[in-house]
């Protein structure tokens, strides 16, 4: 008996077909590696394209540049599948990188995995990425026009051009950073405010070989140019000369480098923090007095400021007192040997919540501390007290003893031995700002016992005449000895669980071993917290065994599960 079997019919084929997709394309039949079709009708012949093509274009979206030639049509990306469905990609994603469905590049990589890998790379990676394909260099362009940061080093042979060109890539820039070493000039400011219309934060630094040659006037037109600008940071400003700056959003204001100013007026309603650094080679040319003395009435919202020149005064302190700052809680007035008790009374009394004060490179002495200590008792954390030839141990010992508050405390370089010059540096030991020779006598041999359970950072560099010794702070994690040349290793105690660097440079190589058997006998310690107790006639202690007091035991388990970091101790 013979058996009809009827031939499938051309759904059944289409249906249960071959699993490969076609390698030609469906349009115009070349073959697809490499090809960019023009032809604008699709081929309609059943030959030439699948029944199931409509759904594998949607499966496997196009390319960027394919879509923006053909928006009505929806080619297929070459050397992919047709009908292979992406996989690990989640369709619900933001579609404000990539298009919705442009999951695969031409290598196979997923868009969004592309996306993460190219984003690490620096500009001149993103540069490099986009000559290896079409794929990437569409995603090098979305990259650059979805960054909100960019830092640039220019390069002393880099032109603006070239500047200009990485700036026009990234048209929605809000936080940029530049490290000039090539002279800087107007025309790079013009540059970064025709380039960057949503700027916000601009930090531009300047190395040794380079010279910032933007003027007073020219600084004031771009600020008040940008609407948006926040945050200005700007160094070399030795060409400012007379400025006015007014802006109704900029919050935060750094100069440095300044130099003979004529006028220096800032309008800005909401600003919150200033730092003026002025060159050390001023010479009186720059009234502070009146500079601070207008704060008052165009920045009422002050609340941290920082002021370096050797031309502050007494006279200059008045000034700010009168200012009537409400809100100011961070005050530094650094290099200011005009600077004294009288000073310090007059900042407490209008500004008594204060959390930071620096008077560093005055000469502020002990009664000053002892002011300092009496109003500020309950919202000072660090102090800053570096370069005070007039402060002794002893007025240490009564700030660590009355500030319970206290987190942070330099008192580097006031502690020194007679007859001994010292280049002074600034907090950073960076720049010299003078040289100053100290002959008080009663700085030799001196003590110092610190017990505080808040402080966190102590600086006692260049403390030359400091012979002891003795902390107990279970919250330090830094210590600063840099110098401490006569600091005896037999007087010198730490009592500092918490302690994570110590600072040694210049030390004798008894007190830095005394410092690293300390640090390691108080690890020990802890690692082994096992209780003891005497026997009854007292001669001798023995360990208790766990099982007669369970509640240590587990103490002790609990303890010994913690990670604790071993302390440094740095000699360079």
């Amino acid at each position: 008996m013979q058996h009809f079997h009827p031939k499938p019919s051309v759904s059944s084929q289409a249906k249960f077909g071959k699993r490969r997709g076609n390698y030609n394309c469906g349009r115009c039949g070349l073959p697809k590696k490499g090809h960019i079709c023009t032809v604008s009708t699709p081929v309609t012949s059943s030959s030439a394209t699948p029944c199931n093509s409509s759904l594998s274009v949607a499966a496997s979206a196009p390319s960027s540049v394919s879509a923006a030639r053909c928006p009505p049509l929806r080619p297929r990306r070459a050397l992919s599948f047709d009908d292979e469905e992406p996989d690990g990609l989640d369709p619900s994603e933001s579609t404000a990188v990539w298009p919705q469905g442009d999951d695969l590049d031409s290598s196979g990589l997923p868009g969004n995995v592309l996306w993460d890998v190219l984003k690490r790379l620096p500009p001149s990676g993103l540069l490099t990425a986009a000559k290896v394909s079409r794929g990437w260099r569409d995603m090098t362009k979305r990259l650059w026009k979805a960054a909100e940061e960019l830092r640039l080093r220019v390069r002393a042979s880099v032109q603006v051009g070239f500047v200009a060109s990485m700036l026009q890539k990234c048209p929605g820039i809000v936080n940029l950073s530049l490290v000039m070493e090539s002279d800087l000039d107007s025309t790079m400011l013009a540059c970064i405010a025709f380039s960057c219309p949503n700027l916000t934060f601009l930090e531009i630094s300047v190395s040794d070989s380079a010279v910032n040659r933007i003027t007073g006037s020219e600084l004031g037109r771009f600020v008040a140019d940008k609407k948006s600008l926040k945050s200005l940071k700007m160094e070399g400003c030795s060409s400012l000369g007379g400025f006015v700056l007014c802006s109704s959003s900029l919050s935060t204001i750094w100069l440095s480098d300044l130099y003979s100013h004529s006028k220096m007026v800032f309008n800005c309603p909401q600003l919150r923090e200033i730092s003026l650094k002025f060159s050390h080679r001023e010479k009186g040319s720059t009234d502070l007095a009146t500079m601070v003395e207008g704060w008052g009435r165009s920045c009422p919202r002050l609340q941290n400021i920082r002021i370096y020149s050797v031309q502050l005064s007494h006279t200059a302190v008045l000034a700010l007192t009168a200012a009537q700052l409400r809100g100011l809680r961070m005050l530094s007035l650094v290099s200011g040997s005009d600077v004294t008790d009288a000073s310090v009374a007059a900042i407490a009394s209008s500004y008594p919540n204060l959390e930071l004060l620096d008077l560093s490179g005055s000469s502020v002495s002990d009664s000053g501390i002892s002011m300092i200590c009496n109003v500020f008792s309950e919202t000072l954390t660090r102090l800053l007290l570096a370069l005070c030839p007039n402060v002794t141990s002893s007025g240490i010992q009564f700030a660590t003893a009355q500030l319970p508050h206290l987190e942070i405390m330099d008192c580097g370089m006031t502690i020194c031995e007679p007859d001994s010059d010292n280049s002074i540096a600034d907090e950073n030991n960076h720049h010299k700002l003078q040289k100053t020779s100290i002959t008080n006598v009663h700085l030799t041999n001196q003590k110092l016992i610190i017990k505080h359970s808040c402080l966190k950072k102590l600086s006692l560099w260049g403390c030359s005449g400091l012979d002891a010794l003795y902390l107990n702070c279970t919250q330090l994690k830094d210590l600063n000895l840099n110098s401490c040349t006569n600091l005896h290793p037999e007087r010198l105690l730490l009592q500092c669980p918490s302690l994570e660097n110590v600072h040694a440079s210049g030390c004798q190589d008894m007190l830095v071993g005394a410092i690293q058997s300390q640090v390691c006998n108080a690890f020990t310690d802890l690692e082994n917290p096992s209780p003891c107790k005497r026997l009854p006639d007292g001669s001798k202690r023995v360990r208790v065994p766990h099982l007669v007091n369970t509640e240590l035991a587990d103490e002790e388990t609990k303890r010994s599960r913690k990670k604790r970091r071993l302390c440094n101790v740095l000699l360079d």
